[in-house]
């Protein structure tokens, strides 16, 4: 049997793309991937991190990372939630890996809805694979299964290295790119003061750039 897992990296900072990652293995290499000792990426270094991106790229028969871009975001956002921009982009990575069963990080308050959501999406392009699939959508899957914590790792792997080419595109610390970050926030703010705007990499549909703009 062909198990998958999904998660995301980057659903809400306000700067950088949003990376949903997809790892599939076959059932008895699940093991195998535990033994690496997989977990939830938000807790490991990213040395560790980037070391065990490696590794399951080793073990798994496929990594698949899809990338949302800003603007992508921004666009989308006008015509729906971000709740179903999710089910978009976790769908394309189920079509990518079409797996037989897939574990999925719900990204929804309600986790069972996500994965319904998700299943029906998946229908509409391959209606077919979508009927002998099973889909677990849970909160918090990737400290649960360590084929989501695979996922996530991946994607968390890849947001961080977009990030920094960025920063080196620049030549400016960003922080973390979330709301909540002084050093995020000051950039937006200093950026927005010397350029009556905001480049192309922020998400100008978050309430945070809106207002730095408003300030301005």
């Amino acid at each position: 049997m062909r198990i998958a897992g999904i998660d995301e990296a980057g659903k809400g900072p306000v700067i950088g793309p949003m990376c949903i990652g997809g790892v599939l293995a076959e059932e008895e290499r699940l093991d195998s991937l535990k033994n690496l000792g997989v977990a939830d990426s938000k807790k490991l270094t990213p040395k560790k991190r980037e070391h065990l991106a490696h590794q399951i790229r080793k073990y798994a028969q496929k990594v698949y990372i899809f990338e949302v871009s800003p603007s992508q975001i921004d666009e989308l956002r006008k015509v729906m939630s971000m709740n179903q921009i999710m089910v978009l982009g976790f769908s394309r990575v189920l079509e990518e890996l079409q797996p037989d069963m897939a574990y999925v990080d719900a990204a929804d308050v309600n986790a069972v809805r996500f994965g319904t959501n998700l299943k029906a999406q998946y229908a509409k392009k391959l209606p077919e694979k979508s009927k002998e699939l099973t889909v677990i959508s849970e909160h918090r899957a990737d400290a649960t299964y360590p084929i989501v914590s695979a996922a996530s790792i991946v994607a968390k792997v890849r947001r961080d290295e977009l990030v920094k080419e960025l920063e080196k595109r620049i030549c400016i610390d960003l922080g973390s790119g979330y709301p909540s970050d002084p050093k995020t926030k000051r950039f937006l703010e200093d950026w927005s003061r010397e350029h009556g705007t905001l480049p192309d990499f922020v998400r100008h549909s978050w309430k945070t750039a809106m207002n730095v703009l408003k300030e301005k």
